[in-house]
């Protein structure tokens, strides 16, 4: 190993006591290659077996924790019993490996397709569209928002009973919960919108049920953690302001970590912060002032890269379409053979990089996606 990247490999120990063997983690990426019942393909646990060699921890593609908030074709499930040994079968494919295994718990809202959700009926904070959208989801009532949050609790003890080491809460990319803190998408005058306090009640909820769900079922080195995403395009719409606001919430609730969805770990805000030069995760490391650790993400390919962004003082670093393009990205660093990571998707590779068809398809039909030799 060149010792430059020896950070990089280095154990990181949460402050539950889990020890990770390295500092690099798989980011959760949608892989449309679940069973329409919503339970894991042999060729999705592959997938996810392929890749966990070497990464310290790996965070899965989303579940839905009701039935109602199935955002993706091909997207496995955490929202009744009977898909408890769907999710064994995955996460002890992840361990068997070396790797700690967090399943991702969400609901789509307003961006589920009509034909993946019981009636067609999609359901929001409030009756918003999504930009782009014609499809107008109903209004969640305050009983149906607790009923929810009481899912997310559920999906979680579903995930502890079926071995999992923790889950990561998606409030990211535009799904319910971001849904909730967005003044686009929540027009809501109840306890549930209105003020920026209130748009977070919603988030809020949920990370106290699961942390309830956890005290009375898991041992106390369950990890929990959060994902968001710190800005929307839309006016109104969330700005670096409410996000430090959230964080800055998130970070008292005792967390095992944060985790910042970015399309370039290195980006700059848009709006509400006085210096637009000054990337976001700076922002949001000044705000978070050591009480979670944060992971970040956004086109690191190489070990160069990762060890940049390591320095910035993130605790992890998570890759996602570069553990697709080379499952071995993290072995290469420890063997010295950095220079032989491969940056780019080879399009006669399939078999060899264990990726189904499904994902495999979309990738490849989907222009400017993935860099593709």
């Amino acid at each position: 190993m060149n010792q430059k990247y020896k950070e990089l490999l280095s154990p990181y120990t949460f402050a539950n006591g889990i020890e990770l063997k390295n500092r690099v983690v798989m980011a959760p990426m949608t892989n449309y290659s679940s069973n329409p019942d919503g339970t894991v393909t042999d060729a999705e646990v592959n997938y996810y077996a392929r890749r966990s060699g070497g990464v310290s921890m790996v965070i899965t593609a989303c579940a839905y924790v009701t039935s109602n908030g199935k955002g993706f074709h091909g997207e496995f499930g955490a929202d009744n019993d009977e898909m408890i040994p769907s999710l064994k079968q995955l996460a002890d494919a992840i361990k068997e490996q070396g790797a700690k295994a967090v399943l991702q718990i969400f609901h789509g809202g307003r961006m589920c397709p009509p034909e993946l959700v019981p009636y067609g009926e999609i359901v929001s904070a409030s009756e918003v569209p999504a930009t782009g959208s014609t499809n107008t989801p109903r209004a969640l009532s305050e009983s149906e928002v607790d009923e929810i949050i009481d899912a997310f609790g559920e999906a979680t003890r579903r995930a502890i009973e079926a071995g999992y080491d923790g889950v990561e809460i998606h409030g990211a990319n535009g799904y319910l919960i971001q849904q909730f803190f967005s003044p686009h998408s929540n027009r809501r005058e109840d306890r549930f919108g209105g003020s920026l306090e209130k748009r977070m009640t919603f988030p809020l909820a949920i990370v106290d049920k699961i942390k309830n769900v956890v005290a009375q079922h898991a041992e106390s080195n369950f990890i929990i953690g959060y994902r968001f995403s710190p800005e929307e395009l839309e006016t109104p719409g969330i700005t670096m302001a409410d996000t430090l606001a959230l964080v800055d919430a998130l970070a008292n609730k005792g967390l095992d970590y944060l985790h910042v969805s970015l399309n370039q770990f290195f980006s700059t805000p848009r709006r509400g912060v006085d210096d637009l030069s000054k990337t976001r995760i700076d922002y949001l490391l000044e705000t978070i002032n050591n009480r979670v650790p944060l992971i970040g993400v956004g086109s690191i390919q190489t070990a160069e890269d990762a060890k940049k962004a390591l320095n910035t003082g993130v605790s992890l670093v998570a890759l996602g379409r570069e553990i697709i393009i080379d499952p071995d990205w993290v072995q290469k660093v420890a063997e010295g053979k950095e220079d032989e990571i491969v940056t780019k998707l080879q399009k006669d590779k399939q078999e060899e990089l264990v990726v189904p068809n499904p994902l495999w398809n979309a990738i490849i039909n989907t222009p400017g996606w993935f860099p593709i030799a």
